[in-house]
């Protein structure tokens, strides 16, 4: 397969439409993908199966735009579909307002020679008659890794006995990883998790990249040695059908999709409450730090250290703080900000220290509620798990990111969790909330600017309506006697206040 081009041969219109899936799972924002072909070659069995993928619709309605010129569809990404086979001059493209339809969707071009220099295309699909079958020629344009990386996808599925399923985008997060529903007639649904190596970036401190210092996951080894270490320890996590440590593909069992919230996307006091006692469980067995996740190859579990705590939290200083107030953190706050947490990481070198899932909270728990027990929920993203204090994972569920969660339910996700350790043993509750107060306050400080990070860096504003919520969680967490001294640090530099992006 050669940097500039690649082949693909279709024997029959179902290859072809498969590929139409392909392209649509690389699809992005602001794309144009141009097809080529004479007549009957199967231009409009490749587009019409793009777009009903991208409409997670396989019987819709998809009239070729001969006539019209374009089709639009409110799809995933919104997509418009062209025919310039009728255009008079390339100045008809004005009309069409294309440049305004790319600002936020994408566009699938039939006949694009028509349009002469004014079209970009950000990849071009050739489909040439070649015996009974027909040969898609890609080729150029900045959407090419992307599809070469969802063919790879493909393969890995024909790999795993599953090159004829139907790809449907399932979910992203804040993360480079990406997830898609494949069916296979006759089987179960299956996830497609598609984790490529981490990218670190570059050095933010002491010559070392924000990832390396965060202990970020930097392959989907992490993911599958932690897997298996939670399923053998008895946590309902995917099983792992297929894998390319390599590439970064998983085949994965699909655990459902039951939300863990209610039908509004409100909490559920019950269900926050059986996640704790899952965690308390959790946390009263021991985990080893070196989890194999094929023979030879040992996944090392890092520590939460002081550099990694001290790295997220001054998220805030980096990123929120210049956002609310347009200057960027003094070297003062900078200061009086390092020896507050420093003091505060210091306490917690007697608190109880287990494997901390890192993201234990709704968008990852999945409820099964006619099962029983601890199965009733299935655990999903953990590839980012550090050793690091138990009270963590508590404070992640119980101050849920995502959604609000009143003090009410938070107090009785903490008794639930509570009542739970204590039933199993000793449990020091009082060391225990000294330590989620203090990992509370430092994860919703770390939330706070990844999210203004992600409006600012990443292009996702929607993470900006969470600040609030976020807000009131810190305010709670430094509520805490032991963090009197952050408190007054945030309320004087005005951190705490309620101010608009």
């Amino acid at each position: 397969m050669a940097d500039e081009g690649m082949e693909r041969f279709l024997a029959d219109d179902a290859a072809t439409a498969r590929l139409g899936e392909d392209l649509a799972m690389a699809l992005r924002p602001g794309d144009v993908f141009a097809l080529q072909g004479d007549l009957g070659a199967g231009k409009s069995t490749l587009a019409r199966a793009l777009i009903r993928a991208l409409a997670d619709d396989s019987a819709l309605d998809v009239p070729s735009p001969t006539f019209t010129l374009v089709q639009s569809y409110e799809t995933r990404v919104p997509i418009h579909h062209l025919d310039l086979y009728r255009l008079g001059s390339a100045a008809e493209l004005d009309e069409l307002g294309l440049d305004d339809a790319l600002a936020e969707g994408a566009a699938l071009v039939e006949w694009p020679q028509r349009a002469a220099s004014r079209l970009q295309p950000t990849l071009t699909v050739e489909l040439v008659h070649k015996g009974d079958g027909r040969l898609a020629v890609m080729s150029g344009g900045i959407a090419f890794d992307r599809v070469k990386r969802s063919l790879a996808m493909r393969d890995f599925l024909g790999s795993a006995g599953w090159g004829e399923a139907l790809r449907r985008h399932l979910t992203g997060d804040a993360s480079a990883r990406s997830y898609e529903m494949v069916s296979l007639e006759g089987e179960a649904p299956r996830v497609l998790m598609n984790s490529p190596p981490l990218v670190l970036g570059p050095p933010v401190r002491g010559g070392r990249p924000y990832a390396e210092i965060a202990h970020t996951a930097q392959t989907v080894g992490a993911f599958v040695a932690i897997d298996r270490a939670l399923l053998e320890g008895g946590v309902s996590v995917p099983e792992i059908y297929a894998r390319d440590l390599d590439a970064g593909f998983l085949l994965l069992e699909n655990l459902g999709s039951g939300n863990f919230l209610d039908e509004a996307g409100s909490p559920v006091a019950e269900r926050y409450a059986a996640a704790a006692e899952l965690l308390a469980a959790m946390h009263g067995r021991r985990w080893p730090d070196a989890m194999e996740a094929a023979p030879g190859v040992v996944h090392h579990v890092p520590p939460f250290d002081h550099d990694a705590m001290m790295i997220e939290a001054s998220l805030l200083l980096d990123w929120y703080v210049p956002a609310v107030t347009g200057d960027a953190a003094s070297e003062r706050l900078r200061g009086d900000f390092e020896r507050e947490w420093q003091g505060l990481f210091d306490r917690l070198a007697d608190a109880e220290y287990t494997l901390m899932l890192r993201d234990f909270h709704s968008p990852n728990i999945i409820w099964r509620g006619v099962r029983r027990g601890h199965d009733r929920l299935g655990i999903v993203d953990f590839q980012d798990a550090l050793i690091g204090p138990a009270a963590y994972d508590v404070a992640s569920l119980a101050m849920d990111a995502r959604v609000t969660v009143p003090m009410e339910i938070e107090q009785s996700t903490l008794d639930a969790y509570e009542a739970a350790r204590r039933a199993a043993g000793a449990f020091d509750e009082g060391a225990f909330r000294e330590s989620y107060a203090i990992m509370a306050a430092q994860r919703n400080s770390k939330i706070l600017g990844i999210f203004v990070r992600l409006d600012r860096r990443d292009g996702k504003p929607a993470y900006l309506r969470h600040l609030p919520r976020i807000r009131d969680y810190l305010r709670r967490a430094l509520g805490h006697p032991s963090l009197a001294g952050l408190n007054r640090l945030y309320a004087e530099n005005g951190i705490l206040e309620e101010r608009a992006l």
